[in-house]
């Protein structure tokens, strides 16, 4: 193997130890430890679909919206369901681009519910000092069983 090839098997797994790393921490609820993954400048926006896009910026920000939105869950584990990783973005070594197709397994305590989140990450990768790091994020809703059963389109364009 050329060290072309070692080195992108060591950036992808570098990414998806990343990846793997955020469904941790989302699923422990340990907010302090997305400071460890995000950039400080990191910025993720959340299209909900059905209402305005949420902005959020840096990982105290992020960290406090989640526990939020899952304060009243009683059960709540992140899945990463596949992914797609995209090495030297814009022709740097430095940057990679992400998709990550997620779903959320979720329990209402309050009203004993059950639910199930399908969505998609589109994520800017920066290394900086030879760790890869969470850069910009948007996340898509792509369905959801908080009623019947909500499904959205694919969002178009290309990853950024």
């Amino acid at each position: 193997m050329d060290d072309a090839a070692i080195r992108e098997t060591v950036d992808y797994i570098a990414l998806r130890r990343l990846q793997s790393a955020y469904a941790d921490i989302v699923t422990r609820r340990a907010w302090g430890e997305l400071a460890d993954i995000f950039l400080p400048d990191a910025a993720v926006t959340i299209d909900r679909r059905t209402l305005d896009p949420i902005v959020l910026r840096g990982p105290d920000d992020i960290g406090a919206f989640i526990d939020h939105a899952i304060a009243g869950l009683d059960f709540f584990e992140f899945v990463v369901l596949n992914t797609r990783v995209f090495l030297r973005d814009r022709d740097d070594d430095d940057r990679a681009v992400t998709r990550l197709y997620m779903s959320e397994l979720r329990h209402d305590r309050s009203s004993g519910r059950w639910q199930t989140v399908y969505g998609v990450y589109h994520d800017q990768h920066r290394r900086v000092d030879g760790r890869w790091w969470f850069g910009d994020r948007r996340y898509h809703s792509l369905a959801r069983s908080a009623r019947d059963f909500d499904t959205f389109s694919f969002p178009d364009g290309a990853l950024w």
